[in-house]
């Protein structure tokens, strides 16, 4: 494990209770960040470079060594490029590529955090809070999936449009991905395209088995840790 360990999003990822701040990060971010403010592109664009520090932090901290941080760092450098790139030529390759390393930028975020709530030792609250971060870290790579399809597919989602300049489509889908990792599901989103359904099949599956198989799994061992001390 390397880094430096007075350093406030390093201490996120080295200390347990940094599972706690993770999930207030993140509820800031689904819950009022992007519903509010979502429509301004400044905004969003220094949101997008708080996460990226944030991930480069949990890459240096939890890693044996430099030589594998450093490696794998590379994903989200690629990321980092290729959104330049898009930015100032556009093409279907550049497309897909964003899209592959958003992908892979979010699932390197999801494998650190469980790392850090499955690494060796007890139970505790923080490693509950933990997978439920991962929760809505799923929510959230779910929501980039949509809006990728909704921008570059003609009419892959049906969508009421919302009166309120400060709704972006972002908002819209982050809304989207939590009522349907719920199965919850109130219509103003309506999915047509094959990929979409298929997506939103496969998220709401994931919503029903996640809790069961791992939060539920977490609860019942930190239980039995308790009964084991008592």
């Amino acid at each position: 494990m390397i880094g430096n360990k007075n350093r406030l999003l390093y201490r996120l990822w080295a200390e347990e209770s940094g599972l706690g701040g993770m999930l207030i990060l993140l509820f800031i971010m689904h819950f009022i960040a992007i519903p509010f403010f979502g429509s301004y592109p400044r905004f969003m664009v220094g949101l997008n470079i708080f996460w990226m520090l944030f991930l480069f932090a949990g890459i240096f901290s939890l890693s044996k060594h430099k030589k594998q941080a450093f490696i794998i760092s590379i994903i989200p450098i690629l990321f980092v490029i290729i959104q330049w790139i898009d930015y100032f030529n556009r093409n279907i390759i550049i497309l897909f590529a964003d899209l592959f390393l958003t992908i892979a930028v979010m699932g390197l975020l999801i494998m650190l955090v469980l790392r850090k709530v499955l690494e060796p030792g007890p139970v505790t609250t923080y490693r509950i809070i933990g997978s439920i971060v991962v929760y809505m870290l799923l929510v959230h790579l779910w929501c980039t999936l949509y809006l990728f399809l909704f921008r570059h597919i003609e009419g892959s989602f049906n969508i009421v449009k919302s009166q309120f300049e400060s709704n972006s489509d972002q908002a819209s889908f982050m809304y989207f991905s939590y009522i349907s990792i719920t199965s919850t599901g109130f219509g103003e989103i309506v999915p047509l395209h094959p990929l979409a359904r298929s997506l939103v099949q496969i998220e709401v599956l994931t919503g029903v088995l996640y809790p069961v198989i791992l939060i539920g799994r977490l609860v019942s061992d930190a239980n039995f840790s308790i009964k084991k001390q008592e």
